[in-house]
């Protein structure tokens, strides 16, 4: 069973950074796929950035060049650094991942994750 807690969510100014930590325990393949996702009051959970074993990313539109995805395999730690943070990125963000698909996919596409984070909020004043 893999397990995995996010940390380093808070409040922060707009144009201000924040960075997120995922940290995985558990029986833990090398070729997973992890991804970050939030949701916000009222909207449906979205897909933010992915990253595979590969190192290869993905970023969804709305974070592309303000948010960097990375991990540290070594230390079974996933990162999203967020810079320039707007008030529109305030939502809970949530650590997911996955065993590699054997069919096609959206990156974005959360029914695809098995194992989730609980959350962490992320609220962003103006």
């Amino acid at each position: 069973q893999v397990q995995l807690v996010e940390s380093g969510g808070g409040s922060v100014q707009a144009g201000g950074s924040l960075r997120l930590s995922c940290a995985a325990s558990g029986y833990t393949y090398k070729n997973y796929y992890m991804g970050w996702f939030r949701q916000a009051p009222k909207k449906e959970r979205e897909g933010v950035a992915a990253i595979d074993s590969g190192g290869r990313t993905s970023y969804a539109d709305s974070v592309k060049g303000r948010f960097t995805i990375s991990q540290d395999n070594a230390k079974n730690t996933l990162y999203l650094q967020m810079n320039s943070l707007k008030p529109e990125d305030t939502a809970i963000y949530y650590c997911a991942a996955r065993p590699p698909l054997r069919y096609g996919a959206a990156w974005y596409d959360l029914t695809t994750f098995d194992y989730w984070g609980q959350g962490t909020q992320v609220t962003v004043s103006s």
